[in-house]
C-alpha cells in the first residue's frame, strides 16, 4: 500500500511538473515564432490585397490620373472636356484601370514570395510594437525590390492594352493647346508600379491591424499564439 501511495505521488508530481513546464513554455515568445507569424500575416495581407485590387474599378480615376499626369491633371481634363472628349477620356481611364488590375493579379505571387524569403531581424520587437510595424518593416526592407519586380509586369500590361498608343490618339486634337503637357510621364511603367505597390502596402497594413486586433482574423495556431496576447507584459526569449 505504501509503495502504491509513493508511486501515485510520483506520478502526480511528474504530471504537475509537466503542466508547469507547458505553462512556462506558453509564456515565452521566440524570435523564430515571431518572424514566422509576421511573414504569415503579411502574406495574408498581400493575397487579400490582390483580391481586393484585382477587381474592375479598383483604382479610382483620380489615383490613375495623379500617376499619369501628376502636375497637369486638371488642365488636361478641362481641355479634353471642352473639346467634347470626356467620354473618350473616361474610356482611356478604364483601359488604364484594366492594365493596373491585370498587373496586380500577376504581381501577387511576387509580393508573397518576397515576404516569405524576407529576413526579419528583431521580430519580437516588431510584434511588440503593434500597429503596422510589420508592414513598415516590409516596406523598408524590400519595398524597392518589390517595385522593381512589379515594373516589368506593369510594362507588359500597359503594352497589352496599348495604353500609350490610346493616349496619343486621344490627345491628338488637343496637342496644339496642350503642347508637351499632353505627353504621358516618362517611365510610365515604373510610375504605375509605384502606385500599385503603394496601394498593396495599404491593403497589407489594414490586414496586419485586423490580425493584431481581431481574434477571428487569426486563422492559424501561429497567428493565434503570437498575436493573441500582449507580449509587452509577458516574457520573451531569443
Amino acid at each position: 500500500m505504501r509503495k502504491f501511495i509513493v508511486g501515485l505521488f510520483a506520478v502526480c508530481t511528474m504530471g504537475l511538473s509537466g503542466c508547469s513546464t507547458l505553462q512556462s513554455l506558453s509564456n515565452y515568445l521566440s524570435e523564430a515564432d515571431a518572424a514566422n507569424a509576421l511573414r504569415e500575416a503579411l502574406s495574408i495581407g498581400a493575397n487579400m490585397g490582390a483580391n481586393s485590387l484585382g477587381q474592375k474599378n479598383s483604382f479610382s480615376r483620380d489615383v490613375l490620373l495623379a500617376a499619369v499626369l501628376p502636375q497637369e491633371v486638371q488642365k488636361v481634363v478641362q481641355v479634353l472636356d471642352r473639346l467634347g472628349l470626356a467620354t473618350e477620356f473616361n474610356r482611356f481611364a478604364n483601359t488604364l484601370d484594366d492594365a493596373a488590375v491585370n498587373a496586380t493579379l500577376q504581381s501577387a505571387p511576387i509580393f508573397v514570395d518576397g515576404i516569405r524569403h524576407m529576413s526579419i531581424r528583431d521580430a519580437i520587437s516588431i510584434v511588440k510594437s503593434g500597429g503596422t510595424a510589420g508592414t513598415d518593416y516590409l516596406r523598408m526592407k524590400i519595398g524597392d525590390s518589390l517595385r522593381s519586380a512589379v515594373t516589368p509586369v506593369m510594362r507588359t500590361a500597359l503594352n497589352e492594352y496599348s495604353v500609350v498608343q490610346q493616349w496619343d490618339k486621344l490627345v491628338a486634337p488637343a496637342k496644339l493647346l496642350l503642347g508637351n503637357k499632353a505627353s504621358l510621364n516618362l517611365n510610365l511603367d515604373h510610375i504605375l508600379a509605384v502606385m500599385l505597390t503603394n496601394e498593396m502596402f495599404k491593403q497589407i497594413e489594414q490586414q496586419e491591424i485586423n490580425i493584431r486586433t481581431n481574434a477571428q482574423a487569426r486563422t492559424s495556431s501561429t497567428l493565434q499564439r503570437v498575436f493573441g496576447r500582449d507580449w509587452n507584459t509577458a516574457s520573451t526569449t531569443r
